[in-house]
């Protein structure tokens, strides 16, 4: 196909994810790395929650006592970590673990994600928590905290506050995690391409590129 007949695919991209992930913060960092070289994909970015800790008390734990009931203990959990900093690093992201000092729950964070999408900036609200979070070490189950993420993604801290102190889209953000625990998914990161095509954990381009690609494909031929 020549430069005058050549179109651009527009595809729907889910992005089931948890922001108190680390995989996902690569996974998403490898998808748009992805997605940058490829200009012949317009693509729409659809952010869906996933409670990797769904019984998380909404106020959080203490780090120690979370790595304790999670991988058993403080050494086992310093390797995991020291190898996703390794691989953080070839990708751009500063992983700093140390730093966190309390595990949140993250459904306020994902409520906040569904309030900067309707907005327009979900994309920057995630990539603003995933920061927060994991080379701030900030407590993204804070109100003070979200509000000042919201802030540093050009939106009102005080009408983020507002939000907050709503019940609002929390029933939806349980209402996905279960969603996609009914469609087969256990892990996240988890990408959807065209509503047929999943790949899960936080793949290399390459191999999401060709996912890509058998997206197109459908969509050219739909």
């Amino acid at each position: 196909m020549n430069a005058l007949t050549a179109r651009t695919a527009r595809l729907s991209i889910e992005v089931v994810h948890d922001l108190v992930c680390p995989w996902c913060y690569l996974g998403l960092r490898r998808l748009l790395r992805t997605l940058r070289g490829r200009p012949d994909i317009s693509f729409d970015l659809v952010w869906r929650p996933f409670l990797l800790n769904p019984d998380m008390p909404r106020a959080g734990m203490a780090r120690a006592d979370y790595v304790v009931r999670k991988f058993g203990g403080e050494e086992r959990a310093r390797r995991l970590y020291g190898s996703i900093a390794e691989i953080g690093r070839a990708e751009g992201v500063m992983f700093r673990f140390e730093r966190i000092r309390r595990t949140p729950s993250s459904v306020d964070a994902h409520r906040m994600v569904r309030w900067a999408h309707e907005a327009g900036r979900g994309t920057e609200m995630v990539e603003a928590l995933f920061l927060s979070h994991f080379t701030d070490g900030r407590d993204i189950g804070d109100t003070q905290v979200l509000m000042a993420v919201a802030a540093s993604c050009g939106m009102d801290p005080s009408a983020a506050q507002a939000f907050l102190f709503t019940d609002q889209q929390t029933e939806a953000v349980h209402a996905e995690n279960l969603r996609a625990h009914r469609l087969g998914i256990n892990g996240v990161p988890c990408f959807v391409v065209g509503g047929r095509h999943a790949i899960a954990g936080a793949q290399e381009p390459e191999v999401i590129e060709r996912l890509l690609d058998v997206a197109v494909v459908d969509c050219d031929e739909t």
